[in-house]
């Protein structure tokens, strides 16, 4: 397939960009202190929600990737729902995402949530009127129930230009390793710009509450909106350094009566890369 133009958007040219050394170190001082907000949320058992909005292809799941990649999965997990069932189109709209929501000392990213009423299904016409319409009625109401249960929540939306959207598009066009993450879906949503800018509109206009705002993350710059999302969570949630202090491993203990069973009898995996791989 021949290459196309993937020239960044004008929106992404026009601004300085971060270098990749400090990019990558700054990654490296927030990710530290990710860890120290998990281990201050699981200690003191606290509950928290984070919510990922935005157009395909506007950057959510790299901010994702970053923010678990060193984080125990026991304690951050990520929920990312595919297509209702039947069964589950019959339930009430919030019950497949509430047996996801997190107990105590626990924190959940949704990679799309219950907003995918106000945009997807809203847009490709997967509710009626009257679903539509109860769900914006009902969704700040179901959020203020978290809040008041003690869960902590935290919305953000990913704005992406279209020039820039569109690049993206054709980068998954052009790279295999990328190409499964464009979807029929992503597709039609590029013929449909305005009718989801009109659906982001109406939802914000009925759900960026006081008590959950929506947070809107500039994502034309990929490493910049990474960086931003990541500071602001961090500050969004008071925590405390519980990083214990260094422990001093003593000598380990030497057993002379056990025999190891030999190695003969194990099946062990090919060694297609090893030290002199590449070396004719």
């Amino acid at each position: 397939m021949a290459k196309k133009n993937l020239k960044p958007s004008t929106a992404a040219k026009g601004r300085k960009k971060i270098s990749n050394a400090v990019y990558e170190a700054e990654l490296a001082r927030l990710q530290d202190e990710l860890v120290k907000l998990k281990e201050w949320v699981r200690t003191r058992g606290l509950k928290v929600v984070v919510i990922f909005e935005g157009r395909d292809a506007a950057g959510k799941g790299g901010v994702i990737k970053r923010i678990t990649e060193h984080l125990n999965p026991r304690v951050c997990r990520v929920v990312a729902l595919g297509t209702p069932t039947e069964r589950e189109k019959t339930q009430w709209y919030f019950q497949r995402y509430v047996p996801h929501l997190p107990a105590a000392g626990e924190i959940v990213l949704f990679d799309r949530s219950w907003y995918n009423r106000a945009g997807v299904e809203r847009v490709m016409g997967f509710c009626s009127e009257e679903e539509y319409q109860e769900f914006m009625r009902s969704c700040p109401e179901f959020e203020r129930m978290l809040l008041r249960s003690g869960v902590i929540l935290l919305k953000y939306w990913f704005s992406v230009s279209d020039e820039e959207q569109e690049r993206r598009f054709q980068s998954r066009l052009n790279e295999p390793k990328k190409r499964w993450k464009l979807s029929p879906m992503d597709i039609e949503s590029r013929n449909r710009w305005v009718e989801y800018s009109k659906a982001k509109d109406a939802m914000f206009a009925h759900t960026d509450t006081k008590q959950a705002p929506w947070y809107v993350v500039n994502s034309d710059v990929k490493k910049h909106a990474r960086l931003n999302c990541i500071k602001h969570l961090l500050d969004m949630i008071p925590y405390e350094d519980l990083t214990p202090a260094p422990v001093e491993l003593g000598p380990r203990e030497i057993n002379t009566s056990y025999v190891r069973p030999p190695i003969s009898d194990q099946s062990f995996v090919p060694e297609h890369y090893h030290g002199g791989f590449g070396v004719e």
